[in-house]
């Protein structure tokens, strides 16, 4: 046992004594005080420089504090060598201070006697290293774990039942990959491969007080081959309303099954307790991966359960066990509303479970309401209805005004009350009514029927505003007629001088050229005529009968 202490040393004072001397003889003195104490076992020890002195012996003694009544500590009597061992004193309760005192001895003679610095047992106690016994599965290591100190040990007769292990893992072949899990006195390492050797070491813990042992001895054990039938994987429960859902993979069919419970506080207990499973009901010989069973057999409190296989080859191991609390409720995941406008004044609803509650079976193994809050928009007036249906439909809304929705969903005839979280809000818009249409119609010919009507305005402003602020540089044509050249030498010739006047073309060389001119001079006196005759209102056709006259004749002198 000494081999463990090394981890942990107390040390509580360092002090000397000194033997009287006698004719001629040395100094004796004693050192480095020490006290261990590993579980139960309570050791002394201390460093002496006189050993070289034949027959000199120590002897110590002790007492609580405060009782001033030293008796003699047991195993560290006349001891000759530097350490001594008391742990068969009987103390009642290792959480009173103890004082203890310590002298050297030489025949009769006595040092005095020096006392150590009181302490309290369980304060500066070690955890010692755990027995450990192995026993192996296929895929799994049986642990069976002693707690630190005896069966009767009075240091941890409190704490047996709060210690937790840790146990390191590795393959044999590889101490690189280690790996570290939390354990049980009681339990399993799952997850190994067959036929490996594996090897581990293990510590124990009060993690409550934050302490923590120191590792026992390295242990090695080899799996065993893969079994013929293997275990159920992947045990899953699901809490009902009135009924446990508990569910298992498994790859073989024409196979049998049957679970069993435990009550968790047990395996904090150290000792086996492997005939205190028990058969869950309706749950013995079931051919499928999955059987349900009442509520009321179990009370309030946390359960373990496990699964195994048989068929006509043989029956499997336990699967690995699943841990549950009756008192947990599971987790309700909010809904997925959907909404669509259907009429100008209603609104369907549409409430679906969300991809993580279809996985939980949620809807299968609860009676669920939903509670839904249903507003305008635009306003902060809140309807709130409790639905047990997934479609239903909010009738006698506004035509073309945008609501919104969400919901959460919540266990039936739970007094508690408690649900998921709302989901998403979702708005929708309703559809326009009958009176909406005609307003829209309405506009839309109203719209059709001004566009002429605007654009004709448009075309008459734009005339406007040219003409007066960009006017014509050229005077009207109106105007223009009486600033001719033409027209001014008319208005020199009297009318009388214009019906007289004659021409005569003698020669047939002269005749078109005179003709011309006197054409000229027609159209011009024609134009200045019509003037003449809208400004006095008389119309004269003498000039057109002359002009025909001369016409004829020189057509008659021409064919001559």
């Amino acid at each position: 046992m000494l081999s463990f202490f090394r981890a942990t040393t107390l040390m509580l004072v360092a002090g000397r004594w000194v033997l009287p001397a006698a004719s001629g003889e040395a100094n004796l003195k004693s050192e480095n005080v020490e006290i261990h104490i590993i579980d139960d076992n309570f050791f002394l020890k201390w460093n002496s420089s006189s050993e070289s002195v034949r027959n000199v012996t120590f002897s110590a003694d002790y007492q609580i504090l405060g009782t001033d009544n030293w008796k003699k500590l047991p195993g560290c009597q006349r001891i000759t060598s530097s350490k001594c061992n008391f742990s068969s004193v009987e103390l009642k309760d290792v959480f009173e201070k103890i004082e203890l005192r310590i002298r050297a001895e030489e025949g009769n003679n006595t040092s005095t006697w020096y006392e150590v610095e009181p302490f309290v047992p369980f304060l500066e106690a070690q955890i010692g290293p755990p027995d450990v016994h192995l026993e192996a599965e296929d895929k799994a290591i049986i642990l069976s774990i002693s707690p630190p100190g005896t069966e009767d040990s009075i240091m941890w007769a409190l704490d047996r039942s709060s210690f937790r292990y840790s146990v390191v893992i590795w393959k044999n072949s590889s101490s690189l990959e280690e790996r570290t899990e939390t354990v049980y006195s009681e339990d399993k390492i799952y997850n190994l491969s067959p036929e490996i050797t594996y090897c581990l070491k293990v510590k124990a813990e009060l993690r409550l007080q934050s302490r923590v042992g120191c590792y026992s001895p390295v242990y090695c054990i080899n799996t065993t081959e893969r079994h013929k039938v293997p275990s159920p994987e992947n045990v899953q429960i699901s809490v009902g309303d009135q009924a446990y859902v508990l569910k298992w993979d498994y790859p073989y069919e024409s196979t049998t099954f049957q679970a069993q419970w435990l009550r968790a506080f047990l395996k904090k207990i150290p000792g086996n307790h492997s005939n205190k499973w028990k058969q869950i009901t309706n749950c013995e010989n079931v051919t499928t991966t999955h059987c349900v069973f009442p509520r009321d057999i179990f009370s309030r409190g946390i359960y373990y359960v496990r699964v195994r296989a048989s068929n006509g080859n043989g029956t499997s191991f336990w699967s690995e066990e699943k841990e549950f609390n009756t008192e947990v409720k599971p987790i309700i995941f909010p809904p997925v509303i959907s909404m669509k406008s259907i009429t100008d004044d209603s609104l369907h609803v549409s409430v679906g479970a969300s991809e993580e509650s279809e996985n939980m079976s949620v809807n299968q193994l609860y009676p669920l309401v939903y509670e839904v809050i249903f507003w305008e928009n635009t306003s902060n007036a809140e309807r709130k209805v409790l639905e047990k249906r997934t479609d239903f439909t909010f009738p006698n809304l506004k035509p073309l005004t945008v609501y919104c929705v969400k919901a959460r969903a919540l266990i039936e005839n739970d007094r508690r009350n408690k649900g998921s979280s709302f989901s998403d809000t979702v708005c929708e818009k309703t559809k326009p009514g009958n009176t909406s249409k005609t307003w829209l119609i309405a506009g839309i010919c109203t719209a059709l029927f001004s566009i002429p009507v605007v654009i004709y305005v448009v075309r008459v402003f734009l005339r406007c505003v040219k003409y007066v602020f960009f006017p014509s540089s050229k005077p009207p044509s109106s105007v223009d007629e009486y600033f001719s050249d033409q027209p001014l030498r008319n208005l020199l010739l009297s009318t009388s001088e214009e019906q007289t006047e004659r021409c005569f073309i003698i020669e047939n060389a002269s005749i078109i050229t005179e003709i011309e001119e006197t054409n000229e001079v027609d159209e011009v006196h024609e134009e200045y005529n019509s003037q003449a005759s809208q400004d006095s209102g008389n119309y004269s056709n003498e000039d057109e009968n002359s002009g025909s006259k001369i016409s004829e004749e020189f057509l008659q002198q021409d064919s001559v």
